[in-house]
């Protein structure tokens, strides 16, 4: 059994994603259902952990490790479901992205595209056969991620309104 440094940086890039859109003012992913402090230690919980097993040589680790490499891909992909995008040479790359600025935009799509090529070819390459079914699961976790994101964002603009100072000018407007 070999490690998985792929689902390693699957773990990274969930982690770059979820430090650029605080640091942007957008939220944290699932803060509406458990407050900041909560998902900050959800995150901080699940994402090292994520990148400790996945360069561990333990097959036990392998399905946790599929569904994640499953859901950071589809969470990835959420965002180009959800948001305009285009393809730049023939990468898709948002245009705009609810809650960031016109200006964190073109950092925001490197940190994206870079989160989905880890996620996917952690997927090829890291997932043994018997996890796929696992993988398939995390994959699938991208509809709820899809509603959750959905949810996040009505919520961050309520938030912006009554503390301004705290949230992105984007969702002020």
């Amino acid at each position: 059994m070999r490690r998985r440094p792929l689902s390693a940086l699957a773990a990274v890039g969930t982690a770059a994603h979820h430090v650029f859109e605080v640091r942007a003012g957008v939220g944290l992913v699932f803060e509406p259902f458990l407050g900041r402090g909560g998902a900050v230690a959800l995150w901080l919980a699940l994402l090292p952990g994520q990148a400790a097993f996945a360069l561990t040589r333990d097959r036990r680790f392998d399905r946790p490790l599929a569904f994640g490499n499953g859901a950071a891909f589809a969470g990835a992909l959420v965002h180009f479901a959800e948001w305009p995008w285009q393809l730049e040479h023939g990468i898709p790359a948002l245009t705009e992205a609810e809650g960031m600025t016109a200006e964190r935009v073109p950092a925001y799509n490197r940190v994206l595209q870079l989160w989905a090529l880890a996620a996917a070819l952690a997927l090829a390459f890291d997932t043994p056969r018997r996890a796929r079914p696992w993988a398939l699961a995390g994959l699938a976790s991208g509809e709820p991620l899809r509603r959750s994101a959905r949810h996040h964002f009505r919520w961050a603009r309520e938030r912006a309104r009554e503390e301004p100072e705290r949230w992105s000018p984007a969702l002020r407007d």
